[in-house]
């Protein structure tokens, strides 16, 4: 009797622990990528602005092709794997300052998803051009 009431109480506890967990997942999910606007145009080039700590923020980014861009990346006491990053196929690896504003020029891209990372691959971003 006791075993039939343990198991249905953990039947219950992982129901109830599955629907938190997914309802909370969802809410977190739609909450870390809202719209942002991280991309301005100066000069008749776009600065596309990401920040680089423990990860890279936004991680998705919209831009437009055609235009000559500037990936401009902030650091605010960056230690991790992001402050290395990659473009590979821009063949770009770059080292960025702890603290500081980096610029690497993009040129004018045509229209597609331009795919960067952390040295160590495991933070993506994206930009989107379209």
């Amino acid at each position: 009797m006791k075993y039939i009431f343990f198991s249905i109480l953990f039947a219950v506890l992982l129901i109830v622990g599955v629907m938190v967990f997914g309802a909370s997942n969802k809410s977190q999910s739609q909450t870390q990528n809202p719209p942002v606007n991280n991309v301005t145009i100066i000069d008749g080039k776009q600065i596309v602005e990401i920040t680089a700590k423990g990860g890279y923020t936004p991680r998705k980014s919209v831009a437009k092709a055609g235009l000559p861009t500037i990936l401009r990346i902030n650091t605010t006491g960056t230690f991790d794997c992001s402050s290395f990053i990659r473009i590979p196929s821009m063949n770009i690896g770059q080292n960025l300052p702890q603290s500081g504003v980096t610029d690497i020029e993009l040129g004018s891209l045509q229209a597609g998803v331009l795919n960067g990372t952390c040295g160590m691959g495991m933070y993506p971003f994206e930009i989107d051009f379209q």
